[in-house]
């Protein structure tokens, strides 16, 4: 699953770009994706277009490619939602690989691996201290969490709780992260409405996510 890796942090390993990204239109919510979810931020959070300095990663990263497979993963990836609020910004990515594009599946038993892998190449962009992790679910769905204290590379001075979560879906895989400047910011991250598949609506992370197992 080193292709599916490399590709969901093609958006993560930018997120210092997303401050000075140009705002979209307004959109609906929730934000919903073909991959088979939606999810839900308050209306006071911008909409970002997406940076054409992406595009130029995704470019430069398909050159470095060790196969066409690898190559394929990267063209399939999808940026479902990026979006900030306040000064100095929160900022929330979404990202989702779709399986019909990439012409692989993954299942449950693979999430702890992809997600960990994820938030390992998280590293090369930000300072990452303090994590600690844990896997609840949602209805039928299993769900990887990790939360951090981190800080941008090129910015030290720079604060954030860095949480990521992912999941696998009928349709392929998404993770959500968020950089929050502050607890009210990771509290709207953590609290926004998510429906995974044909579950019923609920908060991406529910207060025991992080509770140890017995």
């Amino acid at each position: 699953m080193k292709v599916i890796l490399s590709t969901a942090i093609l958006a993560f390993s930018s997120v210092s770009l997303l401050a000075q990204a140009p705002a979209a239109a307004p959109t609906a919510q929730p934000h919903a994706s073909p991959v088979g979810f939606t999810y839900s931020l308050p209306s006071d959070w911008e909409v970002l277009n997406t940076p054409p300095t992406l595009s130029d990663m995704k470019q430069q990263q398909a050159q470095n490619a060790d196969s066409e497979d690898e190559k394929k993963g990267i063209a399939c990836v999808q940026i479902a939602l990026i979006a900030r609020h306040g000064t100095p910004p929160s900022v929330v990515v979404v990202v989702a690989l779709p399986f019909d594009c990439f012409g692989q599946t993954m299942t449950d038993k693979d999430l702890p691996g992809f997600a960990a892998g994820a938030s390992e190449d998280l590293k090369k962009a930000l300072d990452m201290t303090e994590p600690v992790y844990g896997s609840y679910a949602l209805g039928t769905h299993s769900l990887w969490i990790e939360r951090a204290k981190g800080a941008i590379k090129e910015h030290p001075e720079s604060k954030y709780t860095v949480e990521t979560v992912c999941s696998v879906l009928k349709k392929g895989t998404v993770c959500w992260m968020t950089m929050a400047t502050d607890e009210a910011a990771l509290q709207v991250f953590e609290r926004g409405a998510v429906k995974l598949d044909a579950d019923a609506a609920t908060a991406l992370v529910p207060a025991t996510a992080f509770a140890k197992k017995q």
